[in-house]
């Protein structure tokens, strides 16, 4: 393991709520960044679980490169939210009212960790993201979304992200049953608006 688990938590306790909302904060940022969107969003009756990647990053290279490059740490950032998703399930919340935001790095971790385990959900939102290493690992990707509502917004251009990954991964998501739904705003920058949230809260948090 090589994040440390460390978890912050808002809204409804977990143990009292019905749905759940798992944050996932970008390269740099922290849980409590990520957690300071929930006032924006549909989600007042929500737990809110925002796990703390040790050193504020998940994995040191870009998510275009070979995955390889990035272990041991996208592993242990991927067990870390296999934990996260254990204890919401343990709470008594089912899997179809688990929900998953994340932005750049977390919006990247939140599509693979996703996909790598395609289950229904109560939804997914990615600010910015792709699935991870310098191709599509379509090995990796297992089970069926059932419909679940996934939206990713991304710039054109993005620095971090380019818009073909972006719809690589809508495809790959469609594919395995995921109602996505992918808007690229022109030079945006590298950044959440208040538009993309207004069509997080509409397609997902409804």
């Amino acid at each position: 393991m090589t994040h440390q688990k460390n978890i912050i938590t808002a809204g409804v306790p977990l143990e009292q709520a019905k749905k759940a909302l798992i944050m996932i904060h970008g390269r740099g940022g922290s849980a409590r960044d990520i957690i300071s969107l929930a006032p924006h969003l549909n989600v007042a009756d929500f737990a809110i679980v925002a796990p703390q990647a040790t050193g504020n990053t998940w994995y040191p290279q870009s998510f275009l490169a070979p995955p390889s490059q990035n272990e041991p740490y996208l592993t242990g950032a991927l067990q870390l939210l296999t934990q996260v998703v254990d204890d919401v399930l343990a709470a008594g919340i089912s899997r179809e009212n688990i929900y998953f935001l994340g932005f750049s790095q977390g919006a990247c971790l939140t599509l693979e960790f996703t996909t790598r385990n395609a289950a229904q959900y109560g939804g997914i939102v990615a600010f910015t993201g792709g699935l991870i290493g310098d191709k599509i690992y379509t090995a990796n990707y297992k089970g069926n979304f059932n419909q679940t509502p996934v939206y990713i917004g991304s710039s054109d251009p993005d620095f971090h992200v380019p818009v073909s990954r972006v719809h690589e991964s809508e495809a790959i998501l469609q594919s395995m049953g995921a109602n996505v739904t992918a808007t690229i705003y022109p030079n945006m920058g590298h950044t959440i608006t208040g538009e993309e949230i207004s069509q997080a809260n509409k397609l997902v948090f409804k």
